[in-house]
């Protein structure tokens, strides 16, 4: 039960990196930064499809999605202070408690 979800985080910080990671590399030419994302959302596939995959037999496809969404907000936010040096204010906080809200009410029966 709980490999899903080890995969689903490794998953999104592969998936986070593709994503923002070239935004700290604004000197590489366009072309060169979604070459080297769509080669980082491969790995990130590779964790990805097994997660949702083994995870469908304990969880169904929307409880699936609202745990990603979860994660992904966790790792985006280590991932913006550590990797980005950006500081998230208390409104980002919010919002992103307010969104962990609205999939947790995913799971209720």
């Amino acid at each position: 039960m709980y490999k899903p979800i080890v995969l689903l985080i490794i998953s999104n910080i592969f998936m986070t990196f593709a994503w923002y990671g070239h935004l700290r590399f604004k000197d590489k030419a366009l072309w060169l930064v979604i070459v080297a994302s769509w080669l980082i959302a491969f790995v990130e596939y590779c964790f990805q499809v097994p997660a949702n995959r083994i995870g469908h037999a304990y969880f169904s496809a929307a409880q699936l999605k609202g745990m990603q969404e979860i994660i992904t907000l966790v790792v985006f936010a280590v991932f913006s202070i550590t990797y980005l040096k950006e500081q998230l204010r208390w409104n980002h906080y919010a919002g992103f408690v307010l969104l962990v809200l609205a999939a947790a009410l995913i799971f209720k029966k």
